[in-house]
């Protein structure tokens, strides 16, 4: 093979020219996604020292990554010699086209956004939202991820929660606890009532303030309801609720006192005939 030949000097100009653009791309596109990566964690922990929640910070973090890496594959392309005005016209319409495409997808993320700026949760809270609940463990662009109390994932759209009822339990730190306990019509309600309040009293984690209530709340079918209400820390009240409701069974079969299951007197008429 003749190396001096104008056809392989044309080869070798053409490699060589090539070599010197794509070296320096190469090197553009190492260093941006190094400096893409580095700018996500430093914004994520800045954000979270401006004591930003940790999911609201991570989805700013996504957001600022996509943004940012857009513009590092613009600028590799612009160092190889393609033309990015004519590629950013492109895009620009595609963006459009699959931004009316994907209608479902902008709305979420629309809502993702309108998540991180009003707040309505943090990471660790539990919430109920489109008929699911859980602690929220991350909000991506598209979606937050629940997790559930037997430790399942939960993915909820986040147009979702921005356009339901959403519910957050963890919002304060006290919640009432609400019990309603039944007992038989041949109780003696002084006696239950009384009962009820020992009970709420010995339990350490309520509070005194504000003041807890044992009140007769209904005359039912089958049983005279009594409403046990007590305030406690948020993260007590499933323990609590619990520990309660298991007091008052042990403690009503000790004092004597019935808690009826749902029944009906039926009543039988005997005619005579005259």
């Amino acid at each position: 093979m003749d190396l001096s030949t104008p056809q392989f000097q044309n080869w070798t100009d053409i490699a060589i020219q090539w070599a010197d653009k794509i070296w320096p791309a190469l090197l553009l596109l190492v260093i941006g996604l190094w400096l893409v990566k580095r700018v996500k964690h430093v914004l994520i922990r800045l954000l979270q020292k401006k004591n930003m929640d940790e999911a609201a910070a991570n989805f700013i973090g996504q957001i600022a990554h996509s943004v940012l890496l857009v513009i590092v594959f613009i600028s590799v392309l612009s160092e190889i010699g393609v033309d990015t005005t004519s590629l950013i016209a492109a895009l620009g319409a595609a963006g459009l086209a699959v931004g009316l495409a994907l209608k479902g997808s902008m709305e979420n993320l629309a809502a993702g956004i309108l998540l991180v700026s009003q707040r309505p949760f943090k990471k660790g809270d539990f919430v109920e939202g489109s008929g699911v609940s859980g602690s929220v463990d991350k909000i991506t662009m598209l979606n937050t991820r629940l997790k559930t109390p037997d430790n399942k994932m939960i993915v909820v759209p986040n147009a979702s929660l921005v356009n339901g009822n959403l519910t957050n339990y963890s919002a304060n730190p006290t919640r009432r606890l609400d019990l309603v306990v039944g007992v038989g019509y041949d109780d003696d309600i002084r006696l239950v009532k009384e009962v009820l309040k020992e009970i709420i009293a010995a339990e350490p984690r309520g509070k005194k303030e504000p003041e807890s209530l044992v009140a007769v709340s209904e005359l039912g079918d089958s049983s005279v309801n009594f409403t046990v209400r007590v305030w406690v820390d948020a993260a007590d009240y499933w323990p609590t609720k619990f520990d309660l409701t298991e007091k008052i069974k042990l403690t009503f079969d000790e004092k004597g006192i019935s808690i009826p299951f749902p029944q009906r007197d039926v009543h039988l008429y005997q005619h005579q005939d005259h």
